[in-house]
Order: C-alpha cells, then structure tokens, then sequence
C-alpha cells in the first residue's frame, strides 16, 4: 500500500482540520501519517517518497511560526526522487495582496532541491490581487480559504484528493 507523509503546521486548527480531511479523502487507497511540523525531524521527512505538506500564512505573507522554524530545515532534505504536494489556507480578501504566499515559499524551497511537484490547481473560483503560490497561471498546490469560502473546503478537498490519486496512480 501507497504510504504518504502529511506534515503540517496549524496555529489555530484550521490546517490540522483540513490535513485530517485529506487523510480521510484518500481512505483505504493510501495509508496517509499526519504529523505536527513542530515536532518533526528532518529523518521523518526523508524516509516518504510521497509527501503532502501544509501551511497557512499569517500577516503580510508570513509562514505558520511552526513552519517557519523548520524552514532551515527543509532546506537540506534532498527531495530528488520525492513527489510532493501542497496545501495552503488564507483569506483571499483581507490580505488580497499575498493570498497563500506560504504555501509558494514552500514550494520554491523544495522544487529547489529537487522535487518532482503533484497537485497544482486551478486559481478559479478565487479573488485576491496576487500570491507568491502561483506558477504558469496556477496554484502550486490547493489553496484554501476557511475565513471567507468555509463552506468550499470539503469539496475542494475531496476534488484535489482524486487529482493526487489520479497523478500518482494509486
């Protein structure tokens, strides 16, 4: 069976609510390991050749203060032969101008060492102004946007999880 590795960092819930819905989305297909980015090792990280990782954004494009202490961090991990994926949550309307920033400072660290990048998504359905998460005109990952289109989450969810599924073949 496919194992995945979801590492996440949630201030308030909102992101460790959304990594448990991923998890359940994939259901039997995949056996996917949730865990806190505050309490991880770089070994964790190394031993998936499939990895989800999740983020919200904080402020004016800042990362969640867990994941921005494990940026160093990520920076060594050679993710060359890796698939990885993203999730990022934001309000598209109060911080218009960097919309998910975190989840595309992840993105260019890990491509940077080499990851093969799963999961990038449409920018329909969402109004902000810009986002350090796009690329070629698309989100590198699922955005998210709990303050402002809560009831969108679980079908967004369900929607990315069967792409992943279809873009890994499992």
């Amino acid at each position: 069976m496919t194992k995945i590795g979801l590492f996440f960092g949630s201030t308030t819930g909102n992101t460790e609510n959304a990594a448990k819905m991923i998890k359940d989305e994939f259901g039997s297909s995949a056996t996917v390991e949730l865990f806190g980015i505050e309490n991880t090792k770089t070994e964790d990280i190394a031993k998936y050749e499939i990895l989800i990782f999740g983020t919200s954004t904080w402020g004016y494009g800042e990362p969640q203060d867990d994941w921005a202490g494990f940026e160093s961090n990520l920076g060594r991990i050679d993710f060359k032969g890796k698939k990885v994926a993203f999730f990022g949550l934001g309000d598209q309307y109060g911080y218009a101008d960097t919309f998910v920033d975190a989840m595309g400072m992840l993105y260019e660290i890990v491509k940077g060492r080499g990851a093969q990048i799963v999961g990038m998504t449409s920018t329909e359905g969402y109004s902000y102004d810009d986002s350090k998460a796009l690329v070629d005109g698309q989100f590198v990952g699922l955005a998210l946007d709990n303050d402002n289109q809560s009831d969108m989450t679980a079908d967004r969810i369900k929607q990315w999880v069967i792409q992943l599924k279809e873009e890994l073949r499992i």
